[in-house]
């Protein structure tokens, strides 16, 4: 290698750490292991996804693969956080994850109010409908689009692609995966094992707080634990 060439080579590698850096972390929010029922009695289920505990997991499913759904934690989360969480998938044949996060309603109203349209898994309901939030597919092997090979960045209720990313988890994995997802104003950022998934910088509107979700489309069969939740240090 030149000289010459040497620094060039330092900043370009400088940048691009800078780029996939952790925000610094502030205060703990949320915390929840994920391994029993009494620990999720508080989070909704909308669709027909199944609960299972066991060695300290928690397995999510549609029983005889019936349809999809999603599973909200029911805490509102500032709008400047890191989220980690350990996932495995323990079908690999087929099936999508994702993860809402800053969702709310349309005019900032909490999920669950009566005010807004039932929801029960159907994607539309998410996507297009009257609640607004960004998601992430971070395990993309659907029956009908196997192997997918990326992660898709959406901005929803418009359903509005905004970045098409590396590959999340891999399809036919079945180790365990450490997700850690951050938003920091207009900055969203997924890594999956410290690998860079999504890296991208929105426009207004941006989305604040909200609350998050995972969904499973109905071939799913995966199981997560350690779910946490920080805001960022020095950031409302």
């Amino acid at each position: 290698m030149s000289a010459s060439r040497a620094p060039i080579l330092c900043l370009l590698f400088l940048v691009s750490h800078l780029a996939h850096s952790l925000p610094a972390k502030g205060k703990l929010v949320y915390s929840n292991p994920l391994n029993s029922a009494q620990n999720v009695s508080e989070w909704k289920m909308e669709g027909p996804g199944k609960l299972a505990f066991k060695h300290g997991w928690m397995t999510m499913f549609s029983p005889n693969k019936k349809m999809h759904h999603v599973f909200w934690c029911p805490q509102t989360f500032p709008a400047n956080i890191i989220a980690e969480w350990e996932a495995q998938n323990l079908d690999s044949d087929a099936g999508l994850a994702i993860v809402f996060f800053a969702a709310a309603g349309l005019k900032g109203e909490d999920i669950f109010t009566r005010q807004l349209n039932k929801r029960d898994g159907n994607f539309e309901q998410y996507t297009l409908g009257d609640i607004r939030s960004y998601h992430i597919s971070y395990y993309a092997n659907a029956a009908h689009n196997r192997n997918r090979g990326y992660a898709n960045l959406r901005k929803n209720n418009t359903f509005t692609l905004l970045q098409k990313g590396a590959e999340g988890i891999p399809s036919v994995s079945r180790s365990i995966h450490r997700i850690r997802l951050a938003k920091q104003g207009p900055v969203i950022r997924l890594w999956v094992n410290d690998k860079p998934v999504i890296d991208y910088r929105d426009k207004a509107p941006v989305w604040g707080g909200g609350k998050i979700g995972f969904r499973q489309m109905k071939w799913s069969k995966f199981r997560y634990r350690n779910f946490k939740v920080w805001q960022l240090k020095n950031q409302p």
